[in-house]
């Protein structure tokens, strides 16, 4: 996996330094839409010597660079998600947990209503949806 991630880093005209790959490696492998601070938690067990700054400068350049995506919770707290694919999101209220959705049939039924009923002095460049229920851990 870091082969590839070295390749998109390059990509990207970013230099390739371990720092970064552990840390665009770790937002893949935690895979649930971490904060930084999973990040971090996660860094230091393998990277003790990355520090907390270098952590939130190399997110953002991530983010800058169109290889993350941050996604803001009802609480405000930033995560950040590795999933570039068009899809949407299903928030639990009750655990701030955030699971990818992807329905291409709402997909289509978004974009043609966009189509069909512009918004006056705006362009729509991109359409995420946060879906926020809570998920039902039992099965009934």
């Amino acid at each position: 996996m870091s082969h590839l991630l070295r390749e998109k880093l390059q990509q990207k005209g970013l230099k390739v330094t371990p720092q970064r790959v552990a840390i665009y490696e770790a937002i893949i492998k935690l895979n649930n839409h971490p904060t930084a601070e999973n990040v971090i938690e996660y860094i230091k067990k393998n990277h003790p010597n990355i520090s907390v700054g270098t952590v939130y400068k190399v997110l953002d350049s991530l983010v800058e660079n169109a290889l993350l995506k941050k996604v803001k919770t009802e609480r405000d707290i930033m995560r950040y998600d590795a999933v570039l694919s068009n899809h949407h999101h299903l928030y639990c209220a009750e655990t701030d947990k955030i699971e990818d959705y992807e329905d291409e049939q709402l997909n289509l039924l978004i974009n043609e209503h966009f189509k069909k009923n512009k918004i006056k002095n705006f362009k729509v460049q991109d359409i995420k949806l946060q879906i926020t229920g809570q998920f039902n851990t039992h099965n009934k």
